[in-house]
């Protein structure tokens, strides 16, 4: 691997997938990864084997990362804490920074063509008739903030062109009566390579390893005076 790039090591837990991949942009770009299957749960134990399985493969110690970068949603509530957790102690005990990448941005950089089309909007599922979505230019640009919206919303708000990526573009394609050919990806989660080249160009100061909420965890009722934690 290069000597001259920056290394990333790069960690999603944030959906049903578990990933991790080490990124050096060096002179020969280089990416390891290791990706699970849809594990749903059990992060936790799945995470730190792949996190050594890359590190070895790319002949990388971790006093050699740059950087590391975690998604932070949306997501699972635990799946989040997990890979935020990792990655925070990483960047504690080797004194280097933690960057935030979202999965709604993860998942535009593969999707969004960058060409002279409508705009894309990724969403991914959500409760009932929710998506949890955000609006991006045809360029790759975001348009607007990450939100919780609401399919009927969506389909009296979105343009005629609007394109589609992530796992609720099939629901929201035939709520809007929109062709095949407006989905552009089913992706239920990002690659973790796009989480790793994300990383590598964010700015520590304004890409936080802050869990992305956008709607607050369930309330745990409160059970003989004492309250349950998430």
């Amino acid at each position: 691997m290069s000597q001259t790039g920056m290394r990333v090591l790069a960690i999603d837990t944030a959906l049903a997938n578990c990933a991790a991949a080490v990124l050096d942009d060096g002179v020969e770009t280089a990416c390891f990864e290791a990706c699970g299957e849809e594990i749903g749960r059990g992060h936790a134990e799945k995470l730190m084997d792949m996190i050594g399985e890359v590190m070895a493969e790319s002949s990388t110690t971790f006093s050699e990362l740059d950087r590391v970068a975690v998604t932070i949603g949306p997501g699972s509530f635990t799946g989040l804490r997990v890979g935020l957790a990792v990655a925070r102690g990483f960047g504690l005990v080797l004194g280097k920074p933690v960057v935030g990448v979202t999965t709604l941005a993860a998942i535009a950089r593969s999707a969004v063509p960058g060409d002279d089309g409508g705009p894309v909007l990724v969403a991914l599922t959500g409760k009932a008739d929710e998506v949890y979505c955000q609006l991006y230019h045809a360029s790759g640009t975001a348009a607007d903030e990450a939100g919780v919206r609401t399919i009927a919303d969506l389909a009296a708000n979105l343009p005629k062109d609007i394109r589609l990526a992530g796992s609720a573009s099939e629901k929201i394609a035939m709520e809007l009566g929109l062709p095949e050919s407006a989905i552009l990806s089913r992706s239920t989660f990002p690659g973790i390579r796009d989480v790793a080249e994300l990383g590598i160009s964010a700015d520590p100061s304004r890409s936080s390893p802050s869990p992305l909420y956008l709607r607050p965890p369930d309330a745990t009722p409160q059970t003989k005076g004492r309250i349950e934690r998430q």
